[in-house]
């Protein structure tokens, strides 16, 4: 079994795509404007699982996606096999940190603002 798809609730899908793909790196899997459905996915190439960039117009998923910002906690962790150069690489195209790189017993990770809503981790492989 394997994961096949998950999502991350986003203030709005189209802008969450934009990043996702040309700041972040991700591959468009599916876009489908007119319906507001975007879904990417790693350029790994063994990497095919699905990330489905979810509108947060439930009440319930709003209230999910402003608490977890509110408490500065990341909505997803993505693997990068140098956080480091990842954080710098990032840095440099504007990407807002919570911090910089840091090591603890799990590994070297930071945390960056996806600007629609959520923070999310980056952990070294």
């Amino acid at each position: 079994m394997r994961v096949k798809m998950a999502s991350i609730h986003v203030t709005d899908p189209a802008k969450a795509h934009a990043f996702y793909t040309s700041v972040l790196g991700f591959d468009t899997l599916m876009a489908m404007p007119e319906h507001n459905l975007y879904i990417v996915r790693s350029r790994d190439a063994g990497m095919a699982t699905g990330l489905l960039l979810e509108p947060s117009d439930h009440p319930v998923a709003k209230a999910y996606m402003e608490g977890l910002h509110a408490l500065g906690m990341p909505a997803i962790v993505f693997g990068v096999p140098d956080v480091a150069a990842a954080y710098e690489r990032l840095r440099g195209q504007g990407v807002v940190f919570q911090g910089e790189p840091a090591e603890d017993p799990s590994g070297v990770s930071v945390v960056l603002d996806d600007t629609v809503g959520n923070f999310v981790q980056l952990h070294q492989d």
